[in-house]
């Protein structure tokens, strides 16, 4: 079904070939995107690429996938320069890329502190410098962060601590952009049914994260569902456009400001 708002668009995925990035590069293609280039870390995520890919082809849309470590300028802005040339220019910019580590702060190493920060931190920043250099006038660009930035909590200050400052980067880069039409958000999703939350939390953690949010009761697995998250990235990057340098807590009543 296509969207007036997102018919003809050209739209680029950091993490977009599996999980809520591969839920909304589909998305994006259903609604009548024209193109949609997604990136993808490694190769253990080439088999859900090319899936992805095939996927948003049989949805009508071109497609292409960009294998990158965005944790150097360089590389960010060597993606966006491709992504562009694929689709001939770039209206929509969507990063969904980070990295948890649930730990106490006396064991973080330097080595964990420093790639947790080039994962969510630097990363989040040279996307958006890109974008604002890259991006085609009135285009959106929208950073997926975390729901534990409204949170009194322990073990993630090295996760949390490392996304926080892309709630500056948000405002930074809507204040900057704005004269050529370009919106910037953040949304913060809370504690979210894939494989990227598993990992990082014992079963006590699960058992409580499962119950913690007002609408737990009404989740199917008491947490987000990413398929509640890809309706307010899609609102905020084309008819929500208004909505600028803010970062939004989408976690069914999980934290708040």
């Amino acid at each position: 079904m296509a969207d007036h708002a997102i018919a003809g668009k050209t739209v680029l995925i950091a993490g977009g070939a599996k999980n809520l990035g591969g839920l909304i590069a589909r998305d994006f293609a259903e609604h009548g995107a024209r193109a949609v280039t997604i990136h993808y870390n490694g190769d253990a995520a080439r088999a859900d690429a090319d899936a992805t890919v095939a996927a948003i082809r049989a949805a009508g849309a071109q497609a292409h996938a960009l294998q990158a470590d965005l944790t150097t300028a360089g590389a960010v802005e060597k993606l966006f320069a491709d992504a562009a040339a694929a689709m001939g220019g770039i209206d929509i910019a969507i990063n969904t890329v980070g990295k948890v580590l649930k730990k106490p702060m006396l064991d973080i190493s330097e080595a964990e502190f420093d790639e947790m920060s080039a994962v969510n931190s630097k990363s989040a920043f040279f996307f958006l410098k890109e974008a604002g250099h890259t991006l085609n006038d009135n285009g959106k660009v929208c950073t997926l962060v975390t729901s534990l930035l409204g949170a009194f909590t322990p073990f993630y200050a090295s996760y949390a601590g490392t996304k926080a400052p892309v709630e500056h980067y948000t405002r930074a880069a809507s204040k900057e952009f704005g004269a050529r039409g370009i919106s910037v958000t953040a949304i913060g999703p809370g504690p979210m049914d894939t494989p990227f939350f598993y990992p990082a939390e014992g079963a006590d953690a699960v058992a409580y994260h499962k119950t913690a949010a007002a609408l737990s009761p009404f989740s199917k697995t008491g947490l987000t569902d990413i398929a509640d998250i890809v309706p307010w990235v899609r609102f905020l990057v084309t008819d929500g456009w208004w909505m600028t340098g803010q970062t939004i807590l989408v976690n069914g009543g999980y934290t708040t400001k």
